[in-house]
Formats: C-alpha cells, sequence, structure tokens
C-alpha cells in the first residue's frame, strides 16, 4: 500500500501466452511518496493490462495526481496493480482515511471485516467488525464506514469501529450563535 504519482507510462512485453502471442503490460513509472505498507525496497514501477477491459487500471502520467495504491509487490521495486485493487486519488481520501492510513489501521491488523450484504447479518466473533456500507447505502463500497471509520482491536482484545476523527473544536460549533 503506497501512496505515490505516476511520471511516465509505457507499453511493455511481459511474456507470451499459451500460444505464443506476447502479453502487453502499460508499465507505469512511480515517484513512491509514502510506503504504508509492504517490502522495504521503494516501487519503482507500476503493471498493469493495457485496458481496462482486461481489467487495466489507468493513471494519470502528469505527476500532479496523488494516488493511493494497494496492489500486489513483486519486492523488487516492482507492483502489479488490476481493476480489483484499490487505486483512489489522495485528494478523494476522506481526513480520517488518510489519518487512519497513518496511525490507526495498524491497529487493527489482527481484526476481521465481515461484509454484510444483506440485513440482518451478525459477526460470529468478538474480533470482528461488521461492514454495513454495502448493506445499507445500496451497493456502496465506499460508503460511510469505510470513509470515517476503522476497525481496531480494543484493550479486551474485541474488535469495534471507532470514528477515526475528534470533533470539532468548540469554536466552530458556536460560529453562527448570537
Amino acid at each position: 500500500v503506497i501512496r505515490a504519482k505516476a511520471v511516465s507510462a509505457k507499453e511493455v512485453d511481459s511474456g507470451n501466452d499459451i500460444y505464443g502471442n506476447p502479453i502487453k503490460r502499460i508499465q507505469y513509472e512511480i515517484k513512491q511518496i509514502k510506503m504504508f505498507k509492504g517490502p522495504d525496497k521503494d516501487i519503482e514501477f507500476i503493471y498493469t493490462a493495457p485496458s481496462t477491459a482486461v481489467c487495466g487500471r489507468l493513471l494519470d502520467t502528469g505527476g500532479k495526481k496523488e494516488y493511493l495504491i494497494a496492489g500486489k509487490s513483486e519486492g523488487n521495486g516492482k507492483m502489479h496493480i488490476t481493476l480489483c485493487d484499490l487505486v483512489s486519488t489522495w485528494d478523494s481520501l476522506s481526513p480520517t482515511q488518510k489519518k487512519s492510513l497513518n496511525q490507526r489501521y495498524q491497529m487493527g491488523c489482527e481484526c476481521k471485516i465481515s461484509r454484510c450484504l444483506s440485513i440482518p447479518c451478525f459477526v460470529s466473533s468478538s474480533d470482528e467488525c461488521l461492514w454495513t456500507d454495502w448493506a445499507m447505502e445500496k451497493n456502496n463500497v465506499d460508503g460511510r464506514q469505510a470513509k470515517h471509520y476503522a476497525c481496531i482491536k480494543r484493550n479486551d482484545g474485541s474488535c469495534a469501529w471507532y470514528r477515526g476523527m475528534a470533533p470539532p473544536k468548540q469554536e466552530f460549533l458556536d460560529i453562527e450563535d448570537p
């Protein structure tokens, strides 16, 4: 999981299919800004299929857009991404998501997030957080829980959703009072 900018792209061969035809990939050269989870070595290149029709991800190569990218690392400075991997522009993340990447998500590594696809749904153990965005927000995978909460392990060993940001300061709450 990294924060990065794509600075260039080129089409490269990545072997042959079973019929001997070359397999094309897009190779993005990236500037890694931060590694949140992954190998000790910086990621230099991201590879993806050449179009979304074959599960490729398109990145802006102007070097201006920053992305949060979760893909499959080879550990040698290369990463592979598909449509199924998380790729979001950094600006589209909520303040809670940005703060949680640095401080909170690692507190939930021992927790299990269970998807609730339809109501009713239940957790089966205390180390689970029930993710209800899909069921409660009409198939929305980027809903309220995803944007504003982190599943973390509590002191008693159970897991629970944590509202990742402090409440607004009092002076902002009273700004419209006479």
